[in-house]
């Protein structure tokens, strides 16, 4: 009939229909977008120690266990110390002695009873005394096993009753904050990442939690081979932990009110990007021009109103 939308067969040949595709339609907007950088990364300790003895002996005591918080300075563990304390109180023995004599020493060199050699012999015996007492003393203080960053313990390699060497490694202290993530970037980025940026990250151990970041550090120097630099984020939350798989996001310029589309309706991306724009019940394609990417939407700097 006239005025249909259906075709009309010609006699003696099969009724062809129109062929439609259904397309979903969404309006040009004007709302606020993020240009971002995306990249994955392992999370690590800023700061990450192995605690190795300075002395010999048998472990009395031990402190702490793997999982608690310690801060610099604070005992670990404790070493069997009776050798150095013999040794220490021989040596303060001497050392009080030979104070002594070089109080005598003194007197008689002020009235000229002895010589110059002498009175110098007594005082280099003296101080060299002094310096094996300072040594003595080192020596007992590295039986106290102590902490060298504030952080917690990863790690806790010995037990009570383990005969330990020299520098042998007894706990792993790892300073949870910060917490970096190092990712690779393209040096055509390298323009638009700067330090304090916001960073926004998932981990696949806490689903559905996003954990805020900044950009500490900024690597001035591009690898040749790979055509990266290197970006630092640090984040600062008790729920993360080193060794987490995180996908990070940088943020580094954010637009209010730019006209944004759905990213999906894109023909293409860069110098070919196109749309198709309702116009008059059909679909139209019109070149535009993009600017940030990023969300599931992108900017329309012109081409759209």
């Amino acid at each position: 009939a006239p005025g249909s939308n259906e075709a009309v067969a010609a006699p003696g040949k099969p009724k062809q229909e129109e062929t439609r595709v259904p397309v979903e339609v969404a309006l040009a907007r004007r709302e606020t977008i993020t240009a971002s950088f995306q990249g994955t990364a392992t999370l690590e300790a800023d700061a990450k120690a192995q605690v190795v003895t300075k002395t010999a002996g048998v472990i009395l005591k031990i402190n702490v266990e793997e999982g608690d918080r310690v801060r610099k300075g604070e005992v670990l563990a404790v070493l069997d110390s009776d050798r150095q304390r013999l040794n220490l109180q021989q040596i303060r023995a001497t050392l009080s002695k030979l104070e002594n004599d070089f109080r005598r020493q003194s007197e008689l060199y002020e009235r000229k009873l002895i010589g110059q050699d002498l009175f110098d012999r007594a005082r280099f015996d003296l101080e060299q005394q002094k310096a094996a007492y300072a040594s003595a003393e080192l020596e007992l203080s590295y039986t106290q096993i102590v902490a060298p960053i504030s952080g917690v313990v990863s790690r806790r390699l010995v037990k009570v009753g383990n005969l330990i060497q020299l520098n042998q490694p007894l706990f792993e202290v790892d300073d949870f904050d910060p917490l970096l993530a190092v990712l690779s970037v393209p040096e055509r980025e390298m323009q638009r990442i700067a330090p304090d940026q916001p960073v926004q990250m998932l981990v696949d151990a806490r689903p559905g939690e996003v954990f805020l970041g900044r950009v500490q550090r900024v690597s001035p120097v591009v690898d040749s081979g790979s055509g990266t630099f290197r970006v630092t984020a640090e984040f600062r939350d008790d729920k993360l932990r080193p060794g987490m798989f995180g996908r990070l996001n940088v943020v580094y310029d954010t637009r209010d009110n730019a006209l944004v589309i759905p990213r999906e309706a894109l023909l293409g991306e860069g110098s070919d990007a196109a749309v198709f724009m309702v116009e008059n019940d059909a679909a139209k394609r019109v070149a535009v021009q993009l600017g940030h990417i990023g969300g599931g939407k992108a900017e329309i700097l012109s081409g759209l109103s």
